[in-house]
Order: structure tokens, then C-alpha cells, then sequence
């Protein structure tokens, strides 16, 4: 054909640069899925994988699901495309409506995106704009926290706290600071769910108020549990007085829930799992079940209003995507809202979370296990580092779980669970099964 050519070698690997890979480690020795379905990939020698991650923490309904697999086909040949600018296609709207029936409170307008890294630099350019569009300008620092993931973004970068994403980067944005991480394993090791001590760090955000001044500071950020960092679970009270703090000094809070959003924790939202309420939420992943890239952000109704009061044939925002409400992929999202209402996976991932932090906590005493964190249907069991060698113990695990039909997910030396919402007790148990033997068989 015209213009393009075959490659000589079908299978080589060397022109794709991996995201967040060891490209030289992978290409020596491949881990290549070419199927899945239900709570099971197939691997390229026909072995299946039970997914203990959910691909990326977003297959939340299980892999190839019909109802989404169909819609996706009868979009693509209805509308493949529409432009979001000045245009519009009534899918994007009716997904919005839905999306909002989802939500708490007057978190009642939705912004599209493509992915999580763009929900987030789009939540913190709705914060800097809302600022200045009341009237209160001066109000440009953002306050991320130690050990956050936010994406890759330059905004999410700058705003998290994981230093091997930001180090390589320069100066990021300037006027971010950050909190501390929640984390402490001498106090919290081995909680079952939210730990009992440390509600208090969220008064390390007032001693940042104190010295840059509420007038000064849009908004703050945080995950609600932090996912890709390990799985820190936020302790008791310690949502609830961010909240009060940033309704006293007038500053916006955000909630990223790219990874807690659609079930995760057994409900919704880690907003309604908790009973509080953010200025704005910052969604992707499960929102199509992973099928198609998708992200979406939630404003209150009082930041949606502060944007209107200019006049009509102006453009109120000046920001958006290509793909901002992509036909095919609102088409996905629908779907994906209905399967997760018609097979109730949010309450069954409530149902099985006792049953999960019970095999999560099976693990105490197991080789090299210094600490296990749960929290509806995620897992953090971290490993006690190889000396002089970081992040090698729970890589060798992540290899050897995959030689034996089960793909878990690594960050440092921690192992992350979050598989879909569909998984049975059976597979809870092989999955815990295999993790123990592994961690025995590895140095």
C-alpha cells in the first residue's frame, strides 16, 4: 500500500519505548498478552494470567465485557468523531448527566479529558481560573503532598511527591509546596483499613497557610488513598480536617480519584466512602472500564457559575482536548456505567472487601513481609528491601507471579493489589496463595 511499509522483523521490539519500563530487562525476555476475558488474560504461550491489578487499576467490570464491546462497534460506525469546539454530539451530554448521578452535593458539571495525568492539569487550571474569575487572583499556589501521584503531567508532577517522576524534570511549576505523607509504619503497621494515628498531619496544612497566607493558596490536592505510590491508606479523620481547614481559609479542595473513583473502595467515590465532599474530583480509568482513553474532572456548581457571568459570545475557559468527550469513548463510559449498575459491582466489592482484608492479613509472617494495607478491594504488602538493592525484592516477585499465572502490580518494593470487581473468593485465595509461595521462593 501507498506510503506504508511492512517491517522486515514482525516481532521486533525495539521501536516502541516503553512508559515506566526496564526497556533493556523487557526486550531480553518479553511478557506479552495477546487476550483477555473476565478476570483472566492470555498470554502469548496460551498460559492465562489471573489480574490481580485490573490491567492498570481500571478494568474494574473484568476484561471484554459484551454490553461495552458492542457499543464501542456500533459508535465507531455511527459517529467516529466530533469535534468538542463550538460542536457537540449527544452522547457527551448524556454521559454528563449520568456521571453527576454518581456524585454527592452540587458536584453537578463534568469537564472531559483523556486520561488521569490530564484530569488532573485540568482540575488545577479550573483552580487557578476559578480564583482570578471571582476576583481573588492572588490566590496562585498550589499544596500537592509528599509521596502523591497525580500523574505525568507538569502540573501533576509538580503538585505530587514521588521524587524519581520529578527529579529528571527541571524546576516544574513554581509556588507548589507540600504537605507530608500520611504514612508511618511505626505506628500504623498492619492496620486493617483506615489507621488510627495520624488524623492529626492534616494540621501540617495550616503551618503552610501560616506561612504563605490563605490569600495566596487556589487549591490543594491530595488522593483520597494513595494508589501508585504503595497504597497509604488516609488515616482516621484525616480527610474530614483537610476539609474543615480549606473551608476556613477559602481554599479549593481536590480530590484526585483516578484510581478510588468507580468502585474501588466498594462505593462510587472515595467521596461518598468517606462522607466528604471536594470542590472537585479528577476521574479517568475506570470510567470506561479501561477500554477506550477517557478521564473526566467534577466541579461544584459555585466554580461552574463563577465562569459564566461574562458575556455570552465569549468563551468562558480556555482549555480543552482534541478527544475532550470522544464519541467512541463516551459511547464506552455509557456501557460501562450500565454493566457496573446491572451486575451491582460497587456493593459486591463492598460485600467481598472483609473478605479481601482477610487474605490480605493471611500475609502476616509471611517471608520478607514488613507491613499490609487494605482498603476496599486494594492491597499494599510491602517487602522488606534487598540491602544496597531497592525495589529488586518485589520486581523478583512480580516475575515469578507472572511465571505462575498471576500478574500483580509493583511500586518500590511494595506490591499493589486491585483486581476487578468481579473476582471471586476462590481467586482471592490463589492470589494470596501464589503471592505467599512466591515470597518464599525468592531471596
Amino acid at each position: 500500500m501507498d506510503g506504508i511499509t511492512t517491517p522486515s522483523q514482525p516481532n521486533n521490539l525495539e521501536a516502541f519505548w516503553m512508559p515506566f519500563t526496564m526497556n533493556r530487562q523487557f526486550k531480553k525476555a518479553p511478557r506479552m498478552l495477546v487476550s483477555a476475558e473476565g478476570m483472566y488474560y492470555t498470554a502469548q504461550d496460551g498460559r492465562k494470567i489471573l489480574d490481580g491489578a485490573a490491567g492498570l487499576w481500571c478494568v474494574n467490570a473484568g476484561h471484554r465485557r459484551p454490553k461495552i464491546v458492542e457499543a464501542v462497534q456500533r459508535q465507531i460506525f455511527e459517529l467516529d468523531y466530533a469535534p468538542a469546539f463550538q460542536m457537540g454530539h449527544p452522547a457527551a451530554f448524556e454521559l454528563a448527566s449520568r456521571l453527576v448521578t454518581l456524585m454527592p452535593g452540587d458536584l453537578d458539571h463534568v469537564f472531559f479529558t483523556n486520561s488521569g495525568s490530564e484530569s488532573v492539569d485540568t482540575a488545577l487550571k479550573i483552580a487557578l481560573a476559578y480564583q482570578r474569575a471571582k476576583g481573588e487572583g492572588t490566590r496562585q499556589r498550589l499544596i500537592g503532598r509528599e509521596r502523591g501521584y497525580h500523574g505525568v503531567g507538569f502540573g501533576g508532577i509538580s503538585v505530587g511527591g514521588i521524587v524519581t517522576n520529578r527529579k529528571f524534570f527541571g524546576s516544574l511549576l513554581t509556588g507548589v509546596d507540600h504537605m507530608p505523607h500520611t504514612h508511618d509504619k511505626a505506628h500504623q503497621a498492619f492496620s486493617r483499613g483506615q489507621p488510627e494515628w495520624g488524623g492529626h498531619l492534616a494540621d501540617e496544612l495550616e503551618r503552610i497557610v501560616t506561612l504563605h497566607d490563605a490569600s495566596n493558596i487556589a487549591a490543594v490536592i491530595v488522593e483520597p488513598v494513595a494508589g501508585s505510590t504503595g497504597v497509604l491508606i488516609p488515616p482516621q479523620g484525616y480527610l474530614q480536617r483537610l476539609r474543615e481547614i480549606c473551608d476556613k481559609h477559602g481554599i479549593l479542595l481536590i480530590f484526585d480519584e483516578v484510581i478510588t473513583g468507580f468502585g474501588r473502595l466498594g462505593a462510587s467515590f472515595a467521596t461518598e466512602y468517606f462522607g466528604v465532599m471536594p470542590d472537585i474530583i479528577c476521574t479517568a480509568k475506570g470510567i470506561t472500564n479501561g477500554t477506550i482513553p477517557m478521564g473526566a474532572v467534577f466541579v461544584r456548581k459555585h466554580i461552574y457559575d463563577a465562569f459564566m457571568n461574562g458575556p455570552e459570545g465569549a468563551i468562558e475557559l480556555f482549555h480543552g482536548y482534541t478527544y475532550s468527550g470522544h464519541p467512541v469513548a463516551c459511547a464506552a463510559a455509557l456501557a460501562t456505567l450500565e454493566t457496573y449498575q446491572e451486575d451491582g459491582l460497587f456493593q459486591r466489592a463492598a460485600d467481598l472487601a472483609p473478605y479481601w482484608e482477610d487474605a490480605v492479613h493471611s500475609l502476616k509472617g509471611a517471608r520478607h513481609v514488613i507491613d499490609l494495607r487494605n482498603l476496599g478491594l486494594i492491597a499494599g504488602i510491602e517487602l522488606e528491601p534487598l540491602q544496597g538493592q531497592p525495589t529488586k525484592r518485589a520486581f523478583d516477585a512480580f516475575l515469578k507471579c507472572f511465571e505462575r499465572g498471576v500478574m500483580i502490580r509493583t511500586t518500590g518494593d511494595i506490591i499493589a493489589l486491585s483486581p476487578p470487581l468481579i473476582i471471586e473468593k476462590s481467586e482471592i485465595d490463589h492470589l494470596f496463595t501464589t503471592i505467599r509461595e512466591v515470597l518464599e521462593s525468592i531471596e
